[in-house]
Formats: C-alpha cells, sequence, structure tokens
C-alpha cells in the first residue's frame, strides 16, 4: 500500500511539473486609454549664474496630468558630483528674492535630475494653468549647506516659455 502511495505521488509530482508552462511572456507595454502620456507642459530655461564658473544650467518643464495635477521635472547640465543641489521657485523676478513659494526636490549632482523621483509632484489643480501667469522665478543653490545661487531662470510674467504645447 506504502509503495503505491509513493507511485501516485510520484505519478502526480511528473504531471504537474509537466504542465507548468516553462515559456517566458511578452511583457505588456500598453496602458489604460489616456494613460501613461504627458502631452500638456510648458517649459522654462535655466541659466548659470557662474558665480565660480561652475556653469550649471538646464530647464524645469511643468507638465499637466489628467487629474489636474502637475509635475514638476528639473534637467541640469554641469552639476556638481556628490552634492544635491536644492531648488526653489520663489516670488518675483530674478533678484527679488522676496519669498518661496515652492521647495522642490534636490537635483543630484551625480545625475543632474531630481533626486528622489522624475517628477516633484504639485497636487494643487489649478497650479498648472497659472504658471504662465505667475511672478516668479526659479532659483538653483550649490549645496544643501551653501546658499549660493549657481543657476537661475524666470518663470511665468518674467520670461517667455521656451517650450509650450
Amino acid at each position: 500500500m506504502k509503495e503505491y502511495i509513493k507511485y501516485i505521488v510520484l505519478f502526480l509530482s511528473v504531471v504537474t511539473l509537466l504542465s507548468c508552462e516553462q515559456e517566458r511572456l511578452d511583457p505588456e507595454l500598453t496602458t489604460a486609454e489616456g494613460g501613461g502620456t504627458l502631452t500638456t507642459y510648458t517649459a522654462y530655461t535655466i541659466n548659470s549664474t557662474d558665480p565660480a564658473g561652475s556653469n550649471v544650467y538646464g530647464r524645469i518643464v511643468f507638465y499637466k496630468t489628467s487629474i489636474d495635477q502637475t509635475l514638476v521635472q528639473v534637467s541640469l547640465y554641469n552639476t556638481v558630483p556628490g552634492l544635491m543641489h536644492p531648488v526653489l521657485i520663489l516670488d518675483g523676478a530674478i533678484g527679488d528674492e522676496t519669498s518661496t513659494m515652492i521647495t522642490l526636490d534636490n537635483v543630484s549632482g551625480d545625475s543632474g535630475e531630481l533626486a528622489t523621483s522624475k517628477f516633484y509632484v504639485i497636487s494643487d489643480t489649478s497650479f498648472y494653468d497659472a504658471i504662465t501667469s505667475m511672478d516668479s522665478h526659479v532659483n538653483i543653490y550649490l549645496s544643501t549647506t551653501d546658499a549660493t545661487i549657481v543657476a537661475s531662470g524666470n518663470l511665468g510674467i518674467n520670461a517667455e516659455p521656451i517650450e509650450s504645447n
């Protein structure tokens, strides 16, 4: 009887192993309708202030999502490896350092991109539509311990977007 049960278990194990598909499945690359595409955006230039010859420059892009959030992407060149460069959006034009509107994530000096995520999310649903009428600018600082401004760019009423859709 023991041997009979042993053969049944062996038979079921073999059938189970042979019935499992060993074929790799192709990844599903499509998204739900309307998902995965950001088509509404406004981009501005960030220019070097070059206080010490760093020549940090790049752009800031604001994207509008399908649920009216604003995604912010900052891309910089000539950042300092090993440092984190704080990014702030301030009221007024460049030189009018009045008050901080939004503190974005830090840009990694190793990649020139936002350190935590590719996009910083602004959940205020009216933010994107107000960008072109905002009296503001963006500052990029040397590091979290050195408040030297290495790059800046006017936004809203203080500058024409370099690209928008």
